[in-house]
């Protein structure tokens, strides 16, 4: 069974209320599905680390419950966290890509 647009109303309201409160942070890619609803997800694939954390801030959303992984063989930092706004579920992940053979994040210098 095919839902109905209001069937997103939870996360497409949120994303409306984040564009105007949150207008002046870096823009994210932004999903919304059928298969997960209540779902706002924000990810970051440019500005690295600094702009997940940006709307992390901005958001309130504790630092402690960000998960940290690497991937791509190691090339590839990944930061994940959870929350709620505006009665959606939230998720944001950044990326970030990890300077060769250090395990350092290549803009480590970028996150303050």
């Amino acid at each position: 069974m095919t839902g109905t647009l209001n069937d997103l109303s939870a996360p497409l309201l949120a994303l409306r209320l984040l564009a105007v409160e949150f207008a002046h942070l870096p823009a994210p890619s932004v999903s919304v599905s059928t298969v997960y609803p209540d779902l706002l997800h924000l990810s970051f694939h440019d500005g690295g680390f600094a702009s997940f954390e940006a709307w992390r801030e901005a958001l309130e959303i504790d630092p402690a419950e960000v998960v940290h992984h690497v991937q791509g063989d190691g090339r590839t930092g990944v930061l994940d966290v959870h929350g709620v706004f505006a009665g959606a579920r939230l998720r944001l992940t950044g990326y970030t890509r990890i300077a060769s053979g250090t395990g350092v994040p290549a803009d480590a210098g970028a996150v303050s």
